[in-house]
């Protein structure tokens, strides 16, 4: 065999180590960032209230539209 043959096949056993050490690296990192993860992500702060809008006259939100001044009537 020729030294460039010999050459070739070193360099591609190299490069298959190397790739195998990094992804085995790699895939150490991810997985310990992955199971104490508290982050949602967004860095935002959570704000579940509903916006407060300032609605023309007669016009009320769906949740609101019942009188609560009625008293049921009793038979």
């Amino acid at each position: 065999m020729s030294s460039l043959v010999i050459d070739l096949i070193l360099c591609g056993v190299a490069y298959v180590v190397l790739i195998y050490f990094v992804a085995t690296l790699t895939k150490a990192k991810i997985n310990r960032n992955r199971n104490n993860n508290d982050d949602d992500g967004d860095g935002g702060v959570e704000d579940l209230t509903p916006p407060k809008i300032d609605l023309p006259p007669g016009i009320v939100w769906p949740g609101e539209d019942q009188d609560k001044s009625k008293k049921p009537v009793t038979l």
